[in-house]
């Protein structure tokens, strides 16, 4: 069979269909333009005299050619179904770069003091302590304001508040793993410190940093949805879920509530899709050990 070390990961039905809806999320970010009916910058074209159409309506241009609306159009005529698929760009893009700024920050600090231990691990466990004790979103708010709205804030401000979670991982691993012999052979041997904690011990604690990597991703989307839908995110006329939402919450009531549980929904989805994945990630690096 092919490839049998995902085969604990594959057994687990919710982590593939997950990784399947990600993997599908993905290609449509990655596609971008070429994949959306409307293929202007952010989605953006408007026909004011076509707003709030339904799903499935077709119009036709005055050049003779129709158009349809699979996902009808927002309140400004905009087709919405190009506008959700631009969102998913926004979104994860948010996430994956948020991850990758808490993985370097995390894995470097938490290796450090589970590593050298001592007054070393005492201060950066106090740092991490301190950090943890703060509610995350007003943290991200804190520093979204600090150093003003916009998309490439955001990733800066989540990135900064998730690498906590890495640290206590990293540092915990570390902990065991300096006490084994391969790595007082490895310093018997004169090798730097950073050789040993970079090339002989976090390839062995890669398994429970990849599901904390997962987890935080489905967190940073969610708090990247929870700004935006704020005014603190991505700004209008760039779409992502969050500030979908937030232009439609009003109408949710209405006959025109897709417009807002729509973008809803998908949140709802790359969450729960991600913490599948992580818990089959943890199923898999559980039967490799």
């Amino acid at each position: 069979m092919a490839f049998p070390a995902l085969q604990p990961f594959l057994r687990h039905r919710p982590a593939a269909f997950g990784a399947l809806w990600i993997a599908c999320l993905v290609v449509i970010a990655v596609g971008g333009a070429s994949l959306r009916p409307d293929s202007t910058p952010h989605a953006n074209m408007q026909h004011l005299e076509w707003a709030l159409l339904s799903p499935g309506t077709s119009m036709e241009h005055s050049d003779g050619t129709v158009q349809d609306f699979v996902l009808g159009t927002d309140r400004y005529g905009r087709d919405y179904l190009s506008r959700l698929m631009a969102g998913s760009a926004i979104s994860l893009s948010v996430g994956a770069i948020a991850v990758l700024i808490s993985l370097l920050i995390g894995i470097f600090l938490g290796a450090w003091a589970g590593y050298r231990g001592g007054k070393v691990d005492a201060v950066i466990s106090w740092l991490i302590q301190v950090v943890w004790t703060l509610p995350t979103l007003l943290m991200v708010l804190a520093i979204t304001l600090a150093f003003g709205k916009g998309f490439w804030q955001v990733f800066v401000a989540i990135g900064l508040t998730m690498w906590v979670d890495v640290a206590r991982v990293v540092r915990g691993q570390f902990i065991s793993l300096r006490e084994q012999e391969y790595i007082e052979a490895a310093q018997s041997l004169g090798y730097s410190d950073l050789r040993i904690m970079f090339r002989h011990m976090l390839p062995n604690a890669a398994g429970p940093v990849i599901v904390v990597a997962a987890a935080n991703f489905a967190a940073a989307i969610l708090i990247e949805s929870g700004l935006s839908f704020l005014g603190y995110g991505a700004q209008i006329p760039m779409p992502s879920w969050g500030n979908l939402v937030q232009e439609h919450y009003h109408l949710i009531t209405g006959r025109h509530a897709w417009l807002a549980l729509l973008p809803g929904g998908l949140i709802v989805s790359v969450v729960l899709a991600f913490t599948f994945v992580g818990d089959g990630m943890r199923e898999w690096h559980q039967s490799e050990n």
